[in-house]
């Protein structure tokens, strides 16, 4: 088989479980967790490392941040043969109380554009019930709490979440978005979500998403950096650990 277009990955450089994270820096910290890594390359925001955890194979790759480019990662690592796929990565919060703590979402509310050039608005964004199970269970018997309720994801970060210059001069409500997403019971909002489980369930790929609450609405309250550094290392170690636990059955 030709390389994907993209990422330059091919079936047998790519194993059967994916983890996908949005910044390419964070996949060289899952890397460092890894046996008998190689390296399938590093093309636009694609980073992409295959190797061995516990004695299980996993690829490790990089999205970007939107659900356009992750659609593309989704595709790509499909045709290379993925067959559980898991979203690694931060949310933003509409909770105060979960800032530094972890979602591994039920569900998606689909609030971008990507899926819907896949399928009609009203096919849901679930996740696969198992492989939620076996990641909430190994964060939380690590100690961690884990919210399971749903997220909204979005296309626009300053045009929906985060104030900025141009969106002051055209008055974007943000406390309107966040209100009516807090109605809704939304716990956060991210940008890959709901994209990824659309497409995952479109592909029959067992799929989920596992985020560490990084900032709060509007950025109002953010994780300091030393603290945000220790958290996304338990990120990816756990994240590895809940594929192990996954992969065993438990």
């Amino acid at each position: 088989m030709n390389k994907t277009l993209y990422m330059k990955a091919t079936p047998e450089k790519v194993a059967d479980y994916v983890i996908f994270s949005g910044d390419p820096w964070r996949v060289e910290v899952l890397k460092k967790y890894l046996d008998d890594v190689s390296h399938i390359g590093f093309f636009r925001e694609f980073n992409t490392y295959t190797g061995f955890y516990k004695g299980v194979r996993i690829t490790v790759t990089s999205t970007g941040i939107g659900a356009p480019s992750a659609a593309i990662a989704m595709e790509e690592m499909y045709n290379a043969g993925m067959k559980v796929a898991v979203r690694m990565g931060t949310v933003m919060s509409l909770n105060d109380d979960l800032l530094g703590t972890y979602v591994i979402p039920s569900g998606s509310f689909r609030m971008e554009k990507t899926s819907e050039t896949y399928v009609e608005l009203g096919y849901p964004a679930v996740a696969d019930f198992a492989l939620v199970n076996s990641l909430s269970n190994t964060f939380k018997k690590a100690g961690q709490k884990v919210d399971n309720g749903i997220n909204a994801t979005m296309d626009g970060f300053y045009s929906q979440m985060k104030e900025s210059r141009l969106s002051k001069t055209r008055n974007v409500n943000f406390d309107k978005i966040f209100d009516e997403l807090a109605m809704n019971k939304v716990t956060g909002v991210d940008m890959e979500s709901s994209a990824m489980l659309v497409i995952g369930r479109l592909m029959g790929v067992k799929t989920a998403v596992v985020t560490l609450v990084t900032v709060l609405k509007n950025l109002k309250a953010s994780l300091e950096d030393s603290i945000r550094q220790t958290k996304e290392d338990e990120l990816c170690r756990l994240t590895l650990e809940g594929i192990y636990k996954f992969h065993k059955g438990e």
